[in-house]
């Protein structure tokens, strides 16, 4: 059902709580798995590319122990956006995300609500 599963994360504990999630669905699914982290807009600091770079290597190894291969994509701008564009390019059949607690109805500036605003396909967002 879901070929392909899309994980946008970044180093909040919400997305590290996904993980698990992500995991399992891919297992059951025999979903292809993509690992997205964005860079934000106009930061241009070369840390926060070594940090991302190392944020990627880091989970592309945790999924590898777990026996699931997976995609690796790096991007630069406003997330919401990127991760549409990402899911779009990559024809993502799911989007999994994270969210820091925010209620939803009342925090439409959200990354978890803009994504859901923007995606092609549906966004499981995990508290």
């Amino acid at each position: 059902m879901f070929r392909t599963v899309l994980f946008p994360f970044d180093q909040s504990r919400a997305a590290m709580d996904t993980a698990a999630t992500v995991l399992q669905l891919v297992q059951q699914h025999d979903s292809k798995l993509v690992l997205l982290s964005v860079v934000e807009e106009g930061s241009n600091s070369m840390g926060d590319v070594d940090a991302v770079a190392q944020l990627l290597q880091k989970a592309h190894d945790t999924f590898a122990e777990a026996g699931i291969e997976c995609e690796l994509i790096e991007r630069e701008g406003k997330p919401a956006f990127v991760i549409g564009d990402v899911a779009d390019e990559i024809e993502a059949d799911l989007i999994v995300m994270g969210t820091r607690g925010i209620n939803l109805e009342q925090a439409s500036s959200s990354t978890a609500a803009r994504v859901i605003q923007l995606a092609p396909c549906p966004v499981l967002v995990v508290p």
